[in-house]
């Protein structure tokens, strides 16, 4: 379990920005200190802890360590694939929904990391889903990767324009998938 994180982790938990930290470090709010000899802020975990909860910031993702993903996909063999797999990665909390309207609701309520999200949903589709999440800015920090069994150009530009960090193609590729996974959330590729 990690006892002291950087400025960039501890935003990346707190859902702010590394700004904010370097701020609230700044001013005193913020217990920690400074790498001998260089302008690096270092923050111990129970400082974390305190400064979380004093904040009214969820702690969960400090105290398990694991970063939230959603399933948004009709297809309950495919969910059922990815959920397996995601699930055998201790790295990862998983939920999923079936349609736009709650992968809406629960980007809200849940608060992903990432979202994987299927482009054909039964009521609306993925880019209408990508729009909904981007246009809130308390949002804006999901991922979002978009998956789909029609792979058309256009379409995929169309989904980046309204916010996908990514698209993959189905049938997926889970072990691609992870590495996309990691790399959107910057974190280590192995896990410890």
């Amino acid at each position: 379990m990690k006892t002291v994180f950087t400025t960039g982790e501890a935003a990346k938990i707190c859902k702010v920005s590394q700004q904010t930290i370097i701020r609230c470090f700044d001013n005193g709010q913020l217990k920690g200190f400074r790498v001998p000899g260089s302008r690096f802020r270092r923050i111990p975990r129970d400082a974390l802890h305190r400064f979380m909860k004093e904040n009214g910031i969820p702690t969960d993702a400090l105290e398990t360590g694991k970063r939230r993903l959603l399933i948004v996909d009709d297809d309950e063999a495919v969910v059922e694939l990815l959920t397996d797999f995601l699930k055998a990665d201790k790295r990862f909390e998983l939920k999923s929904v079936d349609n736009g309207f709650a992968a809406g609701l629960q980007a809200k309520e849940y608060h992903p990391d990432l979202i994987i999200l299927d482009v054909m949903l039964p009521d609306i589709n993925g880019k209408a889903v990508c729009e909904l999440v981007r246009g809130d800015p308390t949002l804006a920090d999901i991922k979002i990767v978009c998956i789909s069994g029609m792979i058309e150009e256009d379409k995929i530009a169309e989904l980046k324009a309204a916010g996908a960090d990514d698209f993959m193609g189905k049938p997926l590729d889970i072990d691609q998938l992870i590495d996309r996974i990691v790399k959107l959330l910057d974190m280590e590729s192995e896990y410890a």
